[in-house]
């Protein structure tokens, strides 16, 4: 894994986390859809920009 894939998940879950405690802490639903859809999010990220084949 490289050094830009790390910054990636990095900011990834900084992203996740900040979500889930400011605006979903106590909803358990849309704070899963919420954490799916970024994940994916960056998963495209990482497969259009990053990805090296």
């Amino acid at each position: 894994m490289g050094r830009d894939a790390a910054l990636l998940i990095f900011a990834m879950v900084t992203l996740i986390v900040g979500v889930d405690v400011l605006f979903l802490r106590h909803r358990l639903w849309p704070r899963l859809l919420t954490n799916v859809g970024i994940v994916l999010l960056f998963a495209a990220i990482y497969l259009r920009f990053m990805h090296r084949t």
